[in-house]
């Protein structure tokens, strides 16, 4: 994700941060999120699916995964909004950890831009999936488009 700030030298995104949080705030935040956009079949319908989402304290969305050349990749990933109760939550329980990352994410950024990609994928933080039970999050219908 630190290429969204253009490994920090985006205007306005020159720090880039990396926030730690519990995985039980994490799992809250899934529960009592809405769906960013309407899914037919999921929701009832546009105006019960905009209440929801009014008075949820989180929403999700999938974006694209993009590679080192911010091409798509074959899968997405969940980026979560918090408002409200979540980011109070967010900012006063749930938070383990923030550290600076910034020359990391330019390190990363000048070996793809001299196209030692292999050196920029090992600065990289290492990756997981995060496994949740189905029944949980079935309200967020989390099978993303392709």
């Amino acid at each position: 994700m630190m290429y969204r700030c253009g490994w920090g030298t985006k205007e306005g995104q020159e720090t880039v941060l990396a926030v730690e949080i519990s995985r039980e705030g994490f799992e809250w935040a899934l529960t009592h999120a809405c769906l960013s956009h309407y899914e037919h079949g999921l929701h009832t319908d546009r105006a019960t699916w905009k209440r929801q989402l009014k008075r949820a304290p989180s929403r999700v969305q999938w974006d694209p995964e993009r590679d080192l050349h911010l091409r798509p990749l074959a899968h997405r990933s969940l980026q979560l909004g918090l408002t409200g109760e979540a980011a109070h939550l967010y900012s006063d329980e749930w938070t383990v950890s923030i550290a600076d990352i910034t020359p990391l994410a330019r390190s990363v950024h000048a070996h793809v831009r001299h196209g030692d990609l292999d050196a920029a994928r090992r600065l990289l933080p290492r990756e997981s999936p995060f496994h949740v039970s189905e029944e949980a999050l079935a309200h967020l219908n989390l099978q993303p488009a392709h």
